[in-house]
C-alpha cells in the first residue's frame, strides 16, 4: 500500500467519525424524545386511573355510609317500639299488682274488724273464765279446810317427797351400773384370758379332723413303736389323736396355723403312702412353705379387695394369717375386710379420707395374728406391729382405741371404734348371739303387742329400739305418754338385755276425701 492510499484512508476516518457521531446523536435524541412522550402519556393514564378509582371508592363510601345510617335507624326505631312494650307491659302489672293490693287491703280490713270483735269476746270470756277460776278456788279451799298458802305448802311437801324418792332411785340404778360395768370389765379380761389358754370347752375351736382312705392308714401313721407319730407331733407341735372314729384322725392344737400345717403335711403324706420320720420332716417343711405363701396370697387379696396399696410385706403376711384365727365363731381376716369396708363407707359420708378409713379399719386386729405366741393383748401387739412397720399416727391411734381403751384422737379412729362395734353386733357374726337377738326381737314385740290400743309393733336398732303405732281413735296423745311408760316397766321387769332400749310411740291420723 502506497502513501497516497494510507492518506485517503486516514481522510476518509477523519471525515466518517465527526458524521457518524453527529447521526447517532441525533438518533439517540430522537429515542429519548419518543420515551419521554411515551412517559408522560402513561403518567396521564395513570392519573386518569387513579382519579376514577377515588371517584369510585368515594361512591362507595358513600353508600356503604348510607347503609349504615338506616341500620342504626331501624335499630333505634327496634329498640324504641320493644321498650314502649316492655313500658306498657310493667304498666299493665302495676296496674294489676294496685287492684290486687286494694282487694287485699278491703280483706284486711274485714278481717281486723272480725279480730276486734273476737278480741272483744275474748276479753269477757277471760273475764268469765277468771270469776269462775276465783269461785272454784274458793270452792276448794271451802271443801278441803285449806288456804291457798297452805295447799301451796302440801304440795312442795310432796314434790319433795317424790324428788327424794326419785333421786334415791337413780343413785341406785347409776351404783348398779357401776357394777355391772366393773363385772363386764372383768369378764372382758378372763375372757381374754381364757381365749390364749387351751381348754376342754373350746375343743370345738381348737380340732381339726383328716380323713382317711382306710383304717389301715392309722398304722402307718402310727409307724413302728410310734415313731412316726411322734415325729409329726414334734415337728409341728401338734397333737394328734387317733381313737376309734372311722377312716378319721384327729389334729388338736390352740395354734390354727400349727393345725393347718400338720393337716397339710398329713395328707401329702396319705396321697404319697411313703410315711417315715425323713419323709415326714421333708413333707412338714414344704407344707409349711405352701402356707406361708398362701398366707401371703390371702393377705395381698385382702388389700387389694378394700383396695388399700403400700402395706408392708410382713403386716401383709399377718393379715394372712389371721383367715386362721377367729372369735366367737368370727373369721378375723373376714372380720378385719368387713370393717375395712364400713370404715370406708362411714369415712365417705363424713368427707373424710377413705383410703385412710379402710387401712386403719383393715389393721385395726393385726394383732390377733400372733397374740397366741406373744404376751400383751392382741391391741398392744397390734400398736407395736404398726409402730414397727411405720404406719400413721391416724393408723396406730385407730388400732390402739378400737375397744375404748384408749381415747380417740381423730375421726378416723371413732370410725374404726363404730365400724368394729357393727361388724360384730350384726345378726349372724357371732354365733352365740343369733338365738339371744332373735328371742329379744320377739319378746319385744310380744310386749308391746298385748297393751290395748296397738296396731303393730317393730323391734329395730338389733332389738335396742322398739316402735309402736298405735291406733288413733283407742290412744290420745296423753294416753301416749302413759302408754310408753308402762311399756318400758314392763321391758325392764320381763327382760334382761345390755345398755337401753327406746320405746317410740307413733299416732297419726289420715282423713281422705274425694273431689268430684
Amino acid at each position: 500500500m502506497s502513501v497516497t492510499d494510507v492518506i485517503a484512508i486516514l481522510v476518509t476516518l477523519i471525515v466518517a467519525v465527526p458524521a457518524t457521531w453527529a447521526i447517532c446523536n441525533v438518533y439517540r435524541k430522537k429515542i429519548v424524545e419518543a420515551k419521554i412522550g411515551s412517559a408522560e402519556e402513561k403518567a396521564r393514564e395513570i392519573i386518569d386511573e387513579g382519579v376514577r378509582t377515588a371517584e369510585a371508592k368515594k361512591r362507595e363510601a358513600l353508600l356503604e355510609a348510607k347503609e349504615e345510617s338506616i341500620k342504626a335507624k331501624n335499630e333505634f326505631e327496634k329498640e324504641s317500639r320493644e321498650r314502649r312494650t316492655e313500658l306498657q307491659r310493667y304498666e299493665k302489672r302495676v296496674l294489676n299488682k294496685e287492684e290486687v293490693l286494694e282487694r287485699k287491703s278491703e280483706a284486711m280490713e274485714k278481717k281486723e274488724s272480725k279480730l276486734t270483735a273476737r278480741e272483744a269476746e275474748l276479753e269477757k270470756e277471760k273475764e268469765r273464765v277468771r270469776t269462775l277460776s276465783e269461785k272454784r278456788q274458793q270452792e276448794l279451799e271451802r271443801i278441803s279446810g285449806l288456804t291457798s298458802e297452805q295447799a301451796k305448802d302440801y304440795l312442795l311437801k310432796t314434790v319433795e317427797d317424790e324428788v327424794k324418792i326419785e333421786t334415791a332411785n337413780l343413785v341406785k340404778e347409776l351404783e348398779t351400773r357401776a357394777k355391772e360395768e366393773a363385772n363386764k370389765r372383768a369378764k372382758d379380761i378372763l375372757v381374754t384370758a381364757i381365749q390364749k389358754c387351751a381348754a376342754d370347752h373350746v375343743a370345738e375351736a381348737t380340732i381339726t379332723l383328716v380323713q382317711l382312705p382306710n383304717d389301715e392308714m392309722k398304722g402307718r401313721i402310727i409307724g413302728r413303736e410310734g415313731r412316726n407319730i411322734r415325729t409329726l407331733e414334734t415337728l409341728t407341735g401338734v397333737e394328734l389323736i387317733i381313737d376309734d372314729t372311722p377312716e378319721a384322725v384327729v389334729l388338736s392344737s390352740f395354734d390354727p396355723v400349727r393345725r393347718e400345717v400338720a393337716r397339710l403335711a398329713l395328707e401329702k403324706l396319705i396321697l404319697d403312702g411313703r410315711i417315715h420320720p425323713a419323709r415326714i420332716e421333708e413333707t412338714v417343711e414344704k407344707a409349711r412353705k405352701e402356707l406361708e405363701q398362701t398366707m401371703r396370697e390371702e393377705g395381698e387379696a385382702a388389700a387389694l379387695e378394700v383396695g388399700v396399696p403400700g402395706i408392708h410385706p410382713e403386716l401383709i403376711r399377718l393379715l394372712g394369717r389371721m383367715k386362721f384365727r377367729t372369735s366367737y365363731g368370727q373369721n378375723a381376716l373376714k372380720h378385719s375386710i368387713e370393717v375395712a369396708h364400713l370404715s370406708g363407707l362411714l369415712a365417705g359420708e363424713l368427707g373424710l379420707d377413705i383410703r385412710l378409713a379402710k387401712r386403719a379399719g383393715l389393721l385395726h386386729d393385726i394383732g390377733k395374728s400372733i397374740d397366741h405366741e406373744i404376751e400383751g393383748s392382741h391391741i398392744e401387739i397390734g400398736v407395736d406391729l404398726c409402730k414397727k412397720y411405720k404406719e400413721s399416727k391416724v393408723v396406730v391411734n385407730a388400732v390402739q382405741s378400737h375397744h375404748g381403751d384408749v381415747e380417740p384422737e381423730s375421726m378416723i379412729a371413732w370410725i374404726v371404734q363404730a365400724a368394729d362395734a357393727i361388724s360384730a353386733a350384726r345378726p349372724g357374726a357371732r354365733r352365740e348371739t343369733l338365738d339371744s337377738y332373735t328371742t329379744r326381737l320377739r319378746q319385744l314385740e310380744e310386749i308391746a303387742d298385748n297393751f290395748k290400743g296397738v296396731d303393730k309393733s317393730f323391734a329395730i336398732q338389733a332389738g335396742r329400739e322398739i316402735r309402736v303405732m298405735v291406733i288413733p281413735e283407742q290412744v290420745s296423745d296423753a294416753d301416749m305418754v302413759l302408754m310408753a311408760r308402762d311399756i318400758s316397766k314392763r321391758i325392764e321387769d320381763e327382760m334382761e338385755y345390755p345398755g337401753h332400749i327406746k320405746v317410740n310411740l307413733i299416732r297419726e291420723s289420715r282423713v281422705t276425701d274425694f273431689a268430684k
